[in-house]
């Protein structure tokens, strides 16, 4: 049949099995946007305030479903504004596929209105970007970013389509996608060494990592855990792959871990890293990280494998195919000694005590937040001191009910994480934790949430401070607070209430789960004011390029 690249568009797409995209129209994009007009009832289109808001969307729609998250945006200005949303994704393994907009082909490099070259703009924060010059050419083209989005490593595809290609027709002939191929364990010695170093292991822990969640192997992981008895120490992105309450669950590791997982690093004779790249936020001096043990790298990219850390072990695969290759090498485990003594360094160091009594502990907030959401419902994070409240406090029962940008720390990435997971999510609550610096960042898409009565619960830890920025300069500064203390009067109940949504404000502890459960209640989006002093700080603290020995427990 005889279609205009537009249509041929919103066709594929529904090849792939898309049903949500988000995005902002524009000239160069206004014959896809006309066709989606068309493809309504069967494409539902999420209009953000900002294309940055709609590319995070894409990607807290994909984190949160396993799906592959769609942005689409016009050309120049629209196109610029996801690449913070695409290096965001990209860092962090998440699959997104991007559609701008571009002038028609015979302004190309002529410094046309709205002209940009996005596909080399955006190659360093891609898997790839392709530019479609040809009618005939973009069916195939979409479909190829649909499967290198998923293929080995997830990541983010660009596709750049000029306005006379959605305009120009050829035949389209509809195609089911190729089936993902799994990425087998060819090299059956490493699995046979890494079985080994594991049987011989007293101390053994897991670094666990966002590869886990990213391949939906949370499953397999927790059997292998429980068959090796193995201490699991999170990463940022790996919380939720094992859940919270299990006995297993040591927490998050690295630079704001807890102390006992700092001791584990420091003190066992194994480190089994799954789906993990011992980023500098977790093996703060490379050299030194857990050099009393033997590590085992497991993880589908091999240009992973000694980059940061030297390891002694690795197995190359998808993670469910190495986890089951193991666990029949594998006999079951028992280091419930090792384990007793893990938590028994847990309890060493207590939390945190709140600088003022009547002012709002972050931890008695989260904790409250706890008792109230249910496992399923999911927790958005801004970045800043309030996400690593987060990675301590929050009790992360289920994979993909974490959403938080741990590679690049984007500040304004919670919005629109929260829109794109509420959307995928209509009947379970999404709670957005940020801090009043990142909240100022994209505060814009409260527009959105109300626009298409989103129930985010938005919890801003206000302390009035850039607070993480504001700790290091405390501590490694001289408590020079250069741009840290802005001043800022917003007002941000009456800000929700300009946007036509509900605003409280949290002053005092005995009100934290009062209005909490308050806010919780509504079936509309709400913003919570909660006011902490900027004096809080996340501890413990690994200072960057040091060690568990360097680690600061008061200040």
């Amino acid at each position: 049949m005889q279609l205009t690249g537009a249509e041929i568009i919103c066709e594929c797409l529904i090849e792939q099995g898309v049903d949500t995209v988000f995005g902002y129209p524009g000239g160069a994009a206004l014959n896809t946007y006309d066709a989606l007009y068309k493809y309504s009832d069967r494409i539902n289109h999420v209009l953000t305030a900002h294309e940055q808001g709609a590319s995070h969307a894409a990607d807290g729609y994909a984190r949160a479903t396993g799906k592959t998250g769609v942005v689409m945006t016009t050309s120049g200005p629209g196109a610029t504004n996801i690449v913070t949303g695409l290096a965001t994704a990209h860092i962090d393994s998440i699959p997104v596929v991007a559609i701008t907009g571009n002038v028609t082909t015979d302004q190309l490099g002529r410094d046309s209105f709205q002209e940009v070259d996005i596909v080399d703009i955006v190659k360093p924060v891609t898997k790839a970007s392709y530019l479609v010059e040809k009618v005939e050419d973009l069916a195939d083209t979409i479909r190829k970013a649909f499967a290198l989005a998923n293929e080995g490593r997830k990541g983010p595809v660009l596709v750049d389509v000029p306005k006379d290609v959605t305009a120009n027709k050829c035949e389209f002939t509809p195609k089911a996608p190729e089936k993902r191929e799994s990425v087998q364990v060819t090299d059956k010695a490493s699995v046979i060494k890494a079985a080994e170093l594991i049987k011989n292991s007293k101390k053994p822990i897991i670094y666990a990592g966002g590869g886990i969640i990213s391949s939906n192997t949370s499953a397999e992981f927790k059997r292998f855990a429980e068959l090796i008895d193995a201490p699991v120490c999170c990463s940022l992105m790996g919380l939720g792959c094992i859940p919270a309450s299990h006995r297993l669950n040591m927490g998050n590791i690295g630079m704001h871990g807890g102390y006992e997982t700092g001791m584990a690093t420091a003190q066992c004779d194994l480190i089994i890293a799954c789906g993990a790249r011992f980023s500098d936020r977790v093996a703060g001096d490379r050299e030194r990280f857990g050099e009393q043990a033997n590590i085992i790298h497991l993880d589908i990219d091999k240009k992973e494998i000694g980059k940061n850390v030297a390891v002694d072990s690795y197995v190359i695969g998808d993670m469910e195919n190495i986890l089951s290759e193991l666990c029949e090498n594998l006999n079951q485990q028992d280091h419930s000694q090792w384990i007793k003594q893990l938590q028994d360094w847990k309890n060493v160091k207590s939390a945190a005590k709140a600088v003022n009594d009547n002012i709002p502990h972050p931890q008695s907030v989260i904790d409250a937040v706890n008792e109230i959401k249910n496992p399923e419902d999911i927790v958005a994070t801004d970045v800043g001191q309030h996400q690593m409240w987060i990675a301590q406090y929050a009790k992360i029962e289920a994979p993909r009910t974490l959403l938080t940008s741990g590679g690049m720390g984007t500040m304004g990435f919670g919005m629109g994480a929260a829109i794109g997971a509420q959307t995928a999510f209509p009947n379970r609550r999404v709670v957005l934790f940020t801090g009043d610096g990142s909240f100022h960042m994209n505060l814009n898409e409260l527009v959105t949430m109300k626009s298409y009565n989103l129930p985010v619960v938005v919890i801003v830890m206000n302390n009035t401070v850039l607070g993480m920025v504001r700790q290091w300069q405390k501590l490694f500064y001289g408590n020079r607070f250069s741009q840290t203390d802005p001043k800022r009067a917003t007002d941000f109940v009456k800000l929700a209430n300009a946007f036509g949504i509900e605003g409280m404000r949290i002053n005092t502890a005995d009100e934290i789960k009062p209005v909490l459960e308050k806010a919780f209640a509504l079936n509309a989006p709400v913003v919570v004011d909660c006011k902490i002093s900027p004096d809080e700080n996340v501890l413990p603290m690994i200072p960057p390029g040091k060690t568990v020995d360097d680690m600061i427990t008061e200040m």
